[in-house]
């Protein structure tokens, strides 16, 4: 009889206090850094030290859920589709690349092609 290793659950071994991964850190660092300045702010208008640590714990969620959650899939939104499944930070990479690029979409109406149609037409609705 042969033997088997049993791979070993090595999910949890590259994250700092389990659910911190590289990554998630860093954005969770950049986003507390993007709401330092906010705290600063409060701070200097007297505001309670328990609501500008909410502030800058919020910023650094924020940052923690944009590199740790991924877009739902979803059959409602054409647009969600698309995207459904993949890293929020993905998404956004992706669409300021985009922008960069000044590259626009476009939506090809089918009536509109062939017939020039008035915009009240589109609005209300063809007849």
């Amino acid at each position: 009889m042969g033997t088997y290793n049993i791979p070993r659950n090595t999910k949890g071994e590259g994250r700092f206090l389990y659910i911190f991964s590289i990554k998630s850190l860093i954005y969770s660092v950049v986003g507390a850094g993007i709401g330092f300045p906010i705290y600063l702010i409060l701070a200097s208008l007297n505001v309670g030290l328990l609501i500008r640590l909410l502030v800058l714990a919020g910023f650094g969620f924020i940052g923690f859920a944009i590199a740790t959650f991924k877009f739902p899939e979803t059959g409602n939104l054409k647009s969600a589709t698309s995207v459904g499944g993949e890293s929020i930070d993905d998404v956004i990479k992706r669409y300021l690349l985009f922008k960069k690029k000044n590259q626009k979409v476009f939506v090809n109406m089918p009536d509109a092609v062939n017939e020039k149609i008035t915009k009240e037409e589109i609005k209300n609705g063809r007849s």
